[in-house]
């Protein structure tokens, strides 16, 4: 039997994922259904975490809109996500970012990766 749910969740997985890491700045683009029409909207803010792995692996991204907090988590799979642009690499030494909830302003800025 496992064998079997592993076999469905194998095809579920989407061929190609962005390469994306925690601290980096992205940029989501996810399809939002609004009646009949169905349209595109941008989510663009840090990679807080990402959880688990295989096809059920999800991650969250945190962005401030009007100074509040607003945080989206989503599976990595989802056939709702059109694509992830990585737009600035972080240079973070943690696996989640929960402490930049608590830091406003540039205290919850992630220092960038040069290569």
């Amino acid at each position: 039997m496992n064998n079997f749910i592993k076999s469905i969740e194998d095809a579920q997985l989407k061929s190609e994922v962005a390469e994306f890491h925690v601290g980096d700045t992205v940029k989501v683009y996810a399809k939002v259904k609004e009646g009949t029409r169905e349209r595109i909207q941008i989510f663009e803010g840090t990679v807080l975490k990402r959880q688990n792995g295989g096809s059920r692996e999800t991650f969250t991204v945190r962005k401030t809109s009007n100074g509040v907090g607003v945080e989206r988590t989503w599976p990595v799979h989802s056939p709702r996500i059109e694509k992830i642009e990585v737009i600035r690499l972080g240079k973070v030494r943690r696996a989640k970012l929960n402490y930049l909830r608590q830091r406003v302003g540039k205290a919850a800025k992630v220092k960038e990766l040069v290569k």
